[in-house]
């Protein structure tokens, strides 16, 4: 094994002295796959990989080499992808017991953002002794927890935002589930919580789907929200490992995230809030990482703005904003045309909205694409050199969201993002509908970027790589 390593990297070598890319491409390259790579096993030190994977990350750089420059988790062939442990639940098991009495459907034209749900609920519970039992789906029901359950006493709990939408020909898709389940283990394994089977969990979640696929708005501006949650439910009070969990999912259907609709917010900045730091928990989706956020949003109220703008750090890094990853269109000192965002350096959510943004950015080749860290001090300085000009939010929730103020020592700064109509953030948007609700759309859009389309790295994946990963019911 060791000679087969060193003969290919051998002929690695060989193939980057061939290589007539420039150096700074060939650089972004390379972090561009490092950190896919990175991602998709949760920064899990090389020691601690097993061979399968320490040899996944050897073809990243075989693909990178061979001028494939788009690679993403869906290269990487099953025993290579992220797996919790054989243990898991699996959907073949799955035990269904529909409603009798359903619940009258609601106006999908006046929806409030998470107050409707379907009429049934998807449970999988788990104990150490026993590990996954088998999922069931059942009438929407409360839930039964021992007072002393640890989820109530010490926040073991996780989630993850997904949505699905009905496209113009009638189906139903989930947009990247894959990559919520890959986020949804890694949050698990930080929270000491069982880890399960991804693709299981999403075959469960799209049959609870289409029990309830009335439930799905037929708009481009409402969606079905899906809320997969672990809870730590065993009935013992002191700081330790939950002996049992329980893992679940409810649905419905949603409209804007926010009252205002798509219309720009305002945000207060305020480097007394920290929302994480180096070595927290910032980078994962548990719910102790929001409950302490909503005092400062009701301060953000007060001051008459709808959202909090993280901070962190004594240059005053920006991180994200409210719930939202944060993305900034300007021109550089350098005078090129900039699409900036913050690293995925553990301070903020790898967020599969902010990850489709950057592919899309980078397929369309119009303007820099950066990852790093940028300071309120570089927004301030390129207000007033009118290099800034448009700055919005990203996630799941509300997919894009203006923003049009900042409110930041006491002065109110006014960001030019509507004052042409946030035209990169528009076509984030619209793409992203069209992606979600245009079947077909994200094929054509890849072959529209890629003229040459790219061959996969593993045989068993030789369609190309498109820009989502749509799961049709």
């Amino acid at each position: 094994m060791a000679c087969v390593q060193q003969s290919v990297l051998c002929w690695l070598k060989r193939a980057q002295d061939q290589s007539h890319e420039k150096s700074d491409q060939l650089s972004d390259m390379t972090e561009h796959q490092d950190q896919v790579f990175n991602e998709a096993y949760h920064g899990v030190p090389s020691s601690r990989l097993t061979s399968v994977q320490r040899w996944g990350k050897l073809w990243y750089k075989t693909s990178l080499l061979c001028g494939i420059t788009r690679v993403t988790r869906r290269h990487l062939p099953p025993l290579c992808r992220h797996s919790s442990t054989a243990a898991s639940f699996k959907a073949q098991d799955l035990h269904v017991t529909q409603t009798d009495q359903k619940t009258q459907l609601p106006d999908f034209n006046n929806l409030k953002f998470g107050q409707t749900f379907s009429d049934h609920i998807l449970e999988v519970e788990w104990s150490i002794k026993r590990g996954w039992g088998k999922p069931s789906i059942t009438p929407m029901h409360n839930l039964s927890l021992h007072p002393a359950s640890k989820v109530l006493h010490y926040a073991v709990e996780l989630f993850e935002g997904m949505k699905a939408y009905k496209g113009e020909d009638g189906k139903i898709r989930m947009f990247r589930p894959l990559e919520n389940m890959i986020r949804m283990n890694s949050t698990a394994q930080r929270s000491c919580l069982p880890t399960f089977d991804g693709e299981e969990l999403i075959e469960c979640m799209k049959t609870l789907i289409s029990i309830d696929k009335d439930w799905v708005p037929d708009s481009r501006t409402s969606s079905l929200y899906i809320r997969p949650t672990m809870i730590g439910t065993e009935p013992q009070l002191g700081v330790s490992r939950p002996e049992s969990a329980l893992l679940f999912v409810i649905i419905g259907p949603v409209g804007a995230y926010y009252p205002t609709g798509l219309k720009p917010v305002t945000l207060l900045a305020d480097p007394k809030y920290v929302r994480a730091w180096p070595g927290g928990s910032g980078q994962y989706k548990m719910g102790a990482n929001y409950g302490p956020t909503l005092s400062v949003g009701q301060d953000a109220e007060k001051q008459g703005c709808q959202q909090v703008l993280w901070l962190y750090g004594e240059d005053q890094q920006v991180t994200e904003v409210g719930a939202m990853n944060i993305f900034m269109y300007w021109i550089n000192e350098q005078g090129e045309k900039e699409l900036i965002t913050a690293p995925l350096n553990g301070l903020i959510l790898p967020g599969i909205t902010r990850k489709s943004l950057l592919e899309l950015a980078r397929g369309w080749g119009e303007y820099k694409v950066s990852e790093r860290e940028y300071t309120m001090g570089d927004i301030v300085k390129g207000l007033k050199e009118n290099r800034v000009k448009e700055l919005f939010g990203a996630g799941t929730a509300c997919v894009v969201c203006p923003v049009e103020k900042i409110l930041y020592n006491n002065e109110m700064l006014q960001i030019p993002t509507m004052s042409e109509g946030a035209p990169v953030a528009m076509k984030f948007y619209n793409t992203l509908l069209d992606i979600q609700s245009r079947p077909g759309y994200d094929e054509e859009l890849f072959h529209k970027n890629n003229p040459k389309p790219l061959k996969a790295v593993w045989p068993d994946c030789n369609a190309p790589v498109l820009v989502n990963d749509i799961t049709v019911l």
